[in-house]
């Protein structure tokens, strides 16, 4: 008899790096369940279950957590939190709607559904994996983010204390922290030659990345393979956060 396959409830998933992870995850065996707030934004597959929820509140965690649970008969054995939102501005030109719309995206998002995935597999005396998404700029000053730096740092914070919480429920809790990854919601930052070129030649390695740059090392988390790794924010970056190549001065 064929074991079951493995699930995982992906939120944001709209988004070019949920849309990339749940292209690998699918292409490994998973069976997956999308979570967006606009269901005619999500592209699920024959086999995937869509979810409309605002996983940025308490109530729309549980409700996403509760129909993929009901769907699988069991908690998802992953959940990867790729609901968020990029602002770029200085503090004096975000104004207090940007601010709070900001943290509801990244942090909310991330500190709900962790709430709701705990509650599940207590129920279910299981453990599971748990994957967030944070950012280069939580890591290292980066001009105008500060808005968005201040909520990717709760997301890793986040990560440690929970993942200390919750190891007696074998519950192992990641983040990753991206460069400029080139998304939909990224691509007004890369539009044309020189744009390009600018944002690329931030990073030692010489390009900025791509979604599947992410959704590479998030299949990699949920995965069998990193059954010992727990607590961590693991950069991919191109080298911005650990590299500072030599300058040439001509």
């Amino acid at each position: 008899m064929n074991a079951s396959p493995p699930t995982c409830l992906i939120t944001g998933a709209s988004g070019g790096v949920a849309t990339a992870l749940a292209i690998r995850l699918r292409a490994q065996g998973w069976r997956l369940a999308l979570v967006g707030r606009d269901r005619a934004r999500l592209a699920p597959a024959a086999d995937d279950l869509a979810i409309m929820a605002d996983v940025s509140t308490e109530a729309g965690a549980a409700d996403a957590l509760a129909a993929a649970t009901a769907a699988f008969g069991a908690p998802p054995d992953a959940v990867v939190n790729c609901a968020g939102a990029v602002l770029i501005a200085p503090i004096g030109r975000t104004s207090e709607r940007q601010y709070r719309d900001c943290l509801s995206a990244n942090l909310d998002t991330a500190f709900f559904v962790a709430r709701a995935y705990v509650a599940s597999l207590q129920a279910a005396r299981r453990g599971g994996a748990l994957v967030f998404f944070s950012s280069v700029a939580a890591g290292v000053g980066v001009g105008n983010h500060p808005a968005i730096a201040a909520a990717k740092g709760g997301v890793e914070a986040l990560t440690r204390s929970l993942a200390a919480d919750a190891a007696a429920l074998g519950l192992r809790v990641n983040a990753i922290a991206p460069g400029l990854l080139e998304t939909p919601a990224t691509a007004k930052f890369v539009s044309g030659d020189l744009a390009r070129r600018a944002v690329s030649a931030q990073y030692p390695l010489g390009r900025h990345g791509a979604a599947d740059d992410a959704a590479a090392l998030a299949a990699f988390l949920v995965s069998a393979d990193a059954g010992w790794i727990s607590g961590q924010v693991i950069a991919v970056d191109g080298g911005f956060l650990g590299v500072r190549p030599a300058v040439k001065v001509s």
